[in-house]
């Protein structure tokens, strides 16, 4: 026998089984690390905001609806963190008499560094709806209707918010091969 699906240990785990809530930390920790990490670029943020995804995940157990799928619940958590950090660093930088210009980095991967800091820079940019639905589509491999019932928006509204933040991105991008 094949091992559990998500559904099925956040179902044991919903009974009192921790040992359902530990397998499903090992299996989507990583995932869901990279995502923070590219929706607040910034490391060790992302790894508070890890944890406090999967806090509220033990919090919210009660709350989990049997039959609903994991993977977008547990993103969904994970992007209203993240939502709530990037809000709240934009208010303090607003009332801080100096601000911090050069953003923490992110540790570099495969491919060209130039490039990859570039597409990041660029993706900070965009208004955060627009940075997740891109990350989410074009990073985690998300169709628009997933986007959509994550938000509570219309498929169409999903695609809007992408498409617009294609566009952004292919603009700054364009500014910065001119530069």
């Amino acid at each position: 026998m094949g091992s559990p699906s998500d559904e099925e240990l956040m179902e044991r785990f919903c009974d009192g089984e921790h040992e359902a809530f530990e397998a499903l930390f090992a299996r989507h920790s990583g995932r869901v690390q990279g995502f923070l990490t590219r929706m607040v670029r910034d490391g060790p943020l992302a790894e508070d905001l890890l944890q406090t995804t999967f806090l509220s995940v033990i919090r919210s157990r009660g709350r989990y609806e049997p039959g609903t799928r994991f993977a977008p619940w547990l993103l969904t958590i994970a992007a209203n963190a993240a939502r709530d950090a990037l809000r709240r660093r934009q208010h303090v930088e607003a009332y801080s008499q100096t601000g911090d210009a050069t953003p923490s980095s992110v540790a570099p991967g495969v491919g060209d560094p130039g490039m990859r800091r570039r597409l990041q820079d660029a993706l900070q940019q965009l208004p955060p709806d627009q940075r997740e639905a891109v990350i989410l589509n074009k990073v985690e491999g998300w169709s628009f209707e997933e986007i959509a019932s994550m938000r509570g928006i219309s498929v169409v509204a999903a695609r809007v918010r992408a498409h617009r933040g294609y566009e952004k991105l292919r603009l700054l991008l364009g500014e910065l091969e001119e530069a």
